[in-house]
């Protein structure tokens, strides 16, 4: 079998999904970003970080010749890597979120066509299956009835926490001009967070390294521009914040246009209009970007079903006139990403998500589970 149909079948293994079309869309992409040696060498990843020691015992060749592909082949953003206690570590990483978003660098007007082909396909198997790939979290304002923020939704919490930061170019912005669409946002808006001291200073390729104080401003200003903050769609560790506009940003187009549920998640708050100090001029309707907020004769009024919680309405509104409301039937997202690797793993195979599921519970018994080498 052609090697990069098989590259395409063990991405769609992963709980992502990487769906097979009838146009074979998919195998164009994997051949544009992959040479046929790297997609061979692909093909003996795993899903989880490994030294590249291991990956030649597999490829059985010389572990000096297969580290510098690997490390060639993390250069092209083609697989995952990053420095653990005695190396570097390498894996196979899903097309979204993943390989699509290392291409920032090699993003060209080809790669953009491609892409464009392929997502109605792909947002709405990546969309398919619960839980969501990735989730909203709202903006740094008071949330009514609610004594303190949640952790999982209070992103300065997180970035205080962190110790390592990363700030890239949104690649969807660069591939939507591309294509004649082009956005007036900041163009640099993507943050990756990590808990680790000095994470980014070899991987992942694009961005650049930045300080707390830096991090929380890209923060604000995405704030005071009305993007919407999302991450991946878990509790602990989420890695990174996209800041998001309807216009470009895959997330929010996954939703809206091509109507995938599991997409993106709506955060835990919904946005209520305050009809008495309501001033009726407009702003919160410009600035939402799912069109949920309407005239409703003597105001502005919420449609909840359509409201994501992102909260940009409330800090857009001149007239402070709306406040963030606990959303009575919030979800909670995976507690980590093995969580969430073995819920979307049951919805999409059953049987596979038992096995893993029953893998987690005996890596948790042992206190196998987090350990790095």
């Amino acid at each position: 079998m052609d090697v990069y149909r098989r590259l395409a079948r063990r991405l769609d293994a992963l709980p992502h999904g990487f769906p097979a079309t009838g146009s074979g869309v998919e195998l164009r992409i994997l051949r544009k970003v992959f040479e046929p040696a790297d997609a061979e060498l692909a093909l003996l990843l795993r899903p989880w970080p490994e030294p590249p020691e291991a990956i030649a015992r597999r490829a059985r060749r010389p572990a000096d010749e297969v580290r510098a592909r690997l490390e060639s082949m993390a250069d092209r953003g083609q697989i995952g890597a990053g420095l653990g206690s005695r190396g570097p570590r390498f894996s196979l990483i899903p097309f979204v979120v993943g390989i699509y978003e290392f291409q920032l660098e090699r993003m060209d007007r080809e790669l953009a066509d491609l892409f464009e082909e392929y997502a109605p396909s792909l947002m709405r198997t990546l969309g398919g299956h619960a839980p969501a790939v990735a989730r909203v979290v709202p903006v740094n304002a008071p949330i009514e009835a609610r004594p303190r923020i949640l952790p999982h939704d209070d992103l300065r919490a997180m970035l205080e926490r962190a110790r390592s930061f990363r700030v890239a170019p949104c690649i969807c912005r660069k591939e939507r001009a591309l294509e004649g669409h082009p956005c007036s946002h900041t163009l640099e808006t993507c943050l990756a967070f990590s808990t680790r001291e000095n994470a980014y200073e070899r991987y992942p390729p694009g961005g650049r390294v930045i300080d707390r104080a830096e991090a929380l401003r890209v923060l604000s200003a995405a704030e005071d521009e009305g993007l919407v903050h999302c991450t991946y769609n878990v509790r602990d560790e989420p890695m990174f914040v996209c800041n998001c506009c309807s216009c470009c940003c895959g997330f929010l187009r996954g939703v809206k246009e091509f109507h995938a549920p599991h997409f993106l998640a709506r955060s835990s708050v919904v946005a209520h209009v305050d009809a008495d100090a309501c001033t009726s001029c407009g702003a919160c309707v410009d600035r939402c970007p799912m069109e949920a907020i309407a005239d409703a004769g003597d105001g502005q009024e919420v449609r909840a079903e359509r409201c994501i919680g992102c909260g940009v309405c409330a800090t857009g509104c001149p007239a402070e006139a709306i406040r963030l409301r606990e959303r009575p039937d919030a979800e909670l997202p995976p507690a980590g990403l093995m969580d969430w690797v073995v819920e979307r793993t049951s919805s999409r195979s059953p049987l596979k998500g038992l096995a893993l599921r029953g893998a987690l519970a005996f890596l948790r018994a042992t206190g196998r589970q987090g350990r790095s080498g």
